[in-house]
């Protein structure tokens, strides 16, 4: 049986807890501020998620990642141990999708933000895929994150990494996760160990194809992310579009 696992990052009190940091295993630094639409998620100054700017006032990111306390989002970061002047903290409300049970599916949901964020060079938008848009498989993909770089000492990135994932053909991808994938609103990919892909507390991160987000990091496998026989999974944006505008309409 395959033990699947929405990648959080377990916060607890006033303590950070268990192997569940958020990560790009492998992977490359980014250049800085080269996703300006890039947001980590805080709890208590901590990062939690990631997530992506997709209006002055909306952030898009996973359902998993919606906590009892307040979130942080932070707009414009590179290195999040640092208050870098290119930084905007905003708190936000949560919109998870109704349909949500708290397990794999509809793990989708918008952030509100409390004021709307300055655009500029550091803090952009990004434009989401149109309703009809086709995904090819076997198209290399995106996704970047902050956190554990998958070094022996388990030690967190401060700044934001990313790598590239490969598209997987969905009837792979059911075989494999049986149940718990449904291609109707998920993608998978396949990725190799020498240069890894996301892992647990990657959430609610992009999945970024010819420029545009096509994905949002929902589930892999918890006993090794990094296992390329278990494809990362990502919940479809291009289903979710009448919801968003639905949501950020009012």
């Amino acid at each position: 049986m395959i033990h699947a696992y929405c990648i959080i990052f377990v916060f607890q009190l006033l303590s950070l807890t268990g192997a569940m940091e958020s990560s790009i295993v492998g992977g490359k630094v980014a250049k800085p501020h080269s996703r300006p639409y890039m947001a980590s998620l805080q709890i208590r100054e901590h990062h939690t998620c990631g997530g992506i700017l997709i209006r002055k006032d909306f952030v898009l990111t996973a359902a998993h990642c919606k906590y009892a306390e307040q979130t942080t989002v932070v707009l414009g970061a590179h290195d999040i141990t640092k208050e870098e002047k290119s930084q905007q903290r905003i708190e936000a409300e949560y919109i998870p999708h109704p349909q949500y049970t708290g397990k794999f599916d509809y793990d989708i949901m918008l952030l509100k933000l409390k004021k709307k964020a300055t655009l500029n060079k550091y803090v952009k938008t990004i434009g989401l895929p149109k309703k009809d848009g086709k995904i090819p498989a076997n198209i290399k993909c995106a996704v970047a994150g902050w956190g554990l770089t998958g070094d022996k000492k388990r030690t967190m990135s401060d700044v934001l990494r990313e790598t590239k994932e490969e598209i997987q053909d969905s009837d792979e991808c059911e075989n494999i996760w049986k149940t718990h994938f449904k291609s109707e609103r998920m993608l998978c990919t396949t990725f190799t160990k020498r240069d890894g892909g996301v892992c647990q507390g990657d959430s609610g991160g992009p999945l970024i194809c010819n420029t545009k987000p096509q994905g949002i990091t929902a589930f892999t496998d918890l006993k090794d992310c990094n296992n390329p026989e278990h494809p990362h999974v990502f919940t479809k944006i291009h289903f979710f579009l009448p919801w968003i505008k639905k949501v950020m309409q009012g």
